[in-house]
């Protein structure tokens, strides 16, 4: 039974996780269907990914059979297991266009780390964002650590890793991390607004944003500013700042799409 699939919708592919009886838990299926939908958006009519679920919970993390299992192999072997992991939450950060996750129910452990992975969140009111791997005796893995770094407080990051307290999404919009709050069962709809929002915009700008937006966290602010000149100096050439600069001084809609505006 396939656990994960990817839907293309004409500019946007979505991911849905079909692991609904393990509350979205994480699968081979699941990595594959992320790393086909990052690859696929290459193509040059997608404009977003989201990344969504069946069954009213969005990713419930790693599988504890699975874990137990696991712990009978060397550390090594464990060690590469982990970095199929990694390898989806790198391609959800160097995709060409911007990936939203569409949050219901909740995400927890390594589907936390799926979640704030992601450019965007739409988020049900009432899901709950939870580092629950201390209560198993575990550690954070997938990146968790770093995401929550860039996203709240040192003390609120520690409050979720050491003591596995949920946080709620509408604290998390609060503090500028969930983007979008909705009412449960239209949170779906809720991303797919931000796609369309996205869908109106210039898709190679947008691409640049998105890589200028994730490396200012790891240079220093002058690496940040020749990387910015540079990308600025190309965008301001391009057939997108055109159209984009003549709709604002003509006042209309800009037509990034081509054709008759």
């Amino acid at each position: 039974m396939t656990l994960a699939r990817v839907d293309d919708l004409g500019d946007r592919l979505v991911v849905v996780n079909m692991n609904a009886a393990k509350r979205g838990a994480l699968t081979p299926d699941y990595y594959d269907a992320i790393l086909s939908a990052v690859d696929r958006a290459a193509d040059p009519r997608i404009r977003a990914v989201i990344i969504t679920a069946e069954g009213g919970y969005f990713c419930a993390g790693g599988d504890l059979n699975v874990l137990i299992e696991r712990r009978s192999l060397p550390e090594e072997e464990r060690r590469n297991r982990i970095e199929h992991l990694n390898s989806v939450i790198r391609a959800i950060r160097a995709c060409p266009v911007p990936v939203i996750a569409s949050v219901e129910g909740g995400a927890a452990g390594a589907g936390l780390s799926i979640a704030l992975a992601c450019d965007l969140i739409a988020a049900a009111e009432d899901a709950r964002f939870v580092a629950a791997y201390v209560k198993a005796g575990l550690v954070p893995d997938g990146g968790l650590t770093a995401s929550l770094a860039r996203a709240l407080p040192r003390q609120l990051s520690m409050e979720m890793c050491l003591l596995a307290r949920p946080v709620f999404a509408n604290r998390l919009a609060d503090l500028g991390v969930v983007n979008v709050l909705a009412e449960n069962g239209k949170v779906d709809e809720a991303a797919h607004a931000l796609a369309d929002d996205i869908a109106q915009g210039p898709r190679e700008a947008q691409g640049v944003i998105r890589r200028l937006v994730a490396r200012a966290y790891d240079v220093t602010e002058e690496e940040q500013l020749i990387a910015e000149r540079n990308a600025m100096a190309c965008a301001s050439g391009g057939d997108e700042a055109a159209e984009g600069i003549a709709a604002f001084l003509e006042k209309r809609a800009a037509n990034f799409a081509g054709g008759k505006p």
